[in-house]
């Protein structure tokens, strides 16, 4: 989800979820050979992924090649993730299989780039629910997942032993806390000069806020973009409220370089981050506690995005059914979501997975909560020029500005870029 963040915010369709690890050494974004499986003459499958998983699917590449008697490539890409594909993807240069974020495919289904993945309905069935929901489009299913993440609040507990009931209960300990000298902010939750829509959206929702109207189906509507509706500009009012002439709980100098460490450091006792927080906090030696970030009193519920890690099938790869047994039926089951989530700990998608994970990591089971009712990130092409508009709008409210004239500018910058 952090990469997911930094991504959105670059107006890239959203990232590669968050989304997560920091991009290393690629400096011209296109893929080094990190793993190959010896094959039997059969061909040659390709898989994009990014540094934190290239280690962990070496031996299911290498089993799965011996098996089907194919070579097997594990390919890192680390640096613009989607767009490297899309470019690739286009020239005839891509990958067999590319894992990604779920709210890529929108963009990449546009583009004619990955193809629908087969499960049977027993498949699907060992999924979570959220996880299917976020990885169907139009219909159809368009990748298998294998991790959930979500944000929640993440609490020092030496500073505040009880999960606040409310915002408001929230902001009055940590006010209660600073004014003490115990912390120096009220709350970490990333701004930054340019928003953060992402972090910031949990608290957004609690105050009537909302991205797009939906169509006959439910799905989200580009064509009724929302953040210049009355609800909308109440809800960046109190944004407002929290930020830097209020509450001083939401400033621009917290930024998704300092929040974590910050909050590692002790110096504030409420955090709204996702699992990738959680390694730093361990290492700040911080006893902590994880529960759902809290709606205003009288609110709606503070739901956070969701967002789902995913194997997809290339369209114009070279080995389309050997990519589309890989992922349907090889990297669907309980060791592989059990490796990939050692690696890096999100909670696994597949339901078996899941509870053998719980059973070490009661942090999976807190952050899954957190997110139980949350909203699948929208997956539609068009959510892509949502997060600098929503991100300018939530610098300017945070910094004192009129919430009314920051929605309406937000509205009208998203309406231009669709042509609404």
């Amino acid at each position: 989800m952090a990469t997911l963040a930094t991504l959105a915010f670059a107006a890239t369709a959203c990232g590669s979820s968050p989304s997560a690890a920091p991009a290393a050494g690629q400096q011209s974004g296109q893929p080094s050979a990190s793993a190959s499986a010896p094959a039997a003459g059969g061909g040659t499958l390709v898989i994009w992924a990014d540094p934190l998983r290239v280690k962990p699917l070496q031996p299911f590449a290498q089993q799965f090649g011996t098996e089907n008697g194919v070579t097997v490539e594990v390919k890192e890409i680390s640096k613009d993730n989607q767009m490297t594909f899309l470019t690739a993807s286009q020239q005839g240069s891509g990958p067999d299989i590319m894992i990604g974020a779920h709210d890529w495919i929108g963009n990449l289904v546009q583009n004619g780039a990955i193809d629908p993945v087969t499960l049977t309905e027993e498949q699907k069935a060992s999924f979570s629910d959220k996880a299917i929901q976020a990885v169907t489009f139009n219909g159809q299913i368009y990748g298998a997942p294998y991790a959930l993440e979500n944000i929640a609040l993440i609490r020092n507990t030496g500073l505040a032993p009880d999960a606040p009931a409310t915002i408001e209960d929230m902001i009055a300990k940590g006010k209660e806390l600073k004014a003490a000298g115990k912390v120096k902010e009220v709350l970490c939750l990333p701004v930054g000069q340019k928003g953060d829509a992402f972090h910031v959206y949990p608290i957004f929702a609690s105050g009537g806020g909302a991205l797009f109207g939906t169509t006959a189906t439910g799905d989200p509507d580009p064509k009724q973009v929302l953040l210049g509706s009355a609800d909308s500009v109440k809800a960046f009012g109190k944004l407002k409220e929290l930020g830097e002439k209020g509450d001083g709980a939401l400033r621009t100098s917290l930024t998704n370089e300092n929040y974590i460490v910050n909050f590692a450091g002790g110096k504030c006792a409420y955090l709204v981050s996702g699992p990738w927080a959680i390694s730093e906090v361990k290492k700040g030696g911080v006893k902590y506690d994880i529960s759902p970030v809290p709606a205003f009193k009288d609110g709606k519920p503070a739901t956070p995005f969701v967002g789902v890690q995913s194997f997809f099938v290339a369209s114009k790869g070279k080995n389309e059914a050997l990519a589309q047994e890989f992922v349907a039926n090889y990297v669907t089951n309980k060791d592989v979501a059990k490796a990939l989530y050692d690696a890096d700990p999100r909670p696994p998608a597949l339901t078996a997975a899941l509870e053998e994970v719980k059973a070490s990591d009661p942090d999976a089971a807190k952050f899954l909560d957190a997110g139980k009712d949350g909203l699948p990130m929208p997956a539609i092409p068009e959510m892509a020029a949502i997060w600098e508009p929503f991100g300018i709008a939530e610098n300017a409210v945070v910094k004192g500005g009129d919430a009314a004239k920051a929605a309406a500018a937000a509205q009208k910058a998203i309406d231009g870029s669709l042509k609404n």
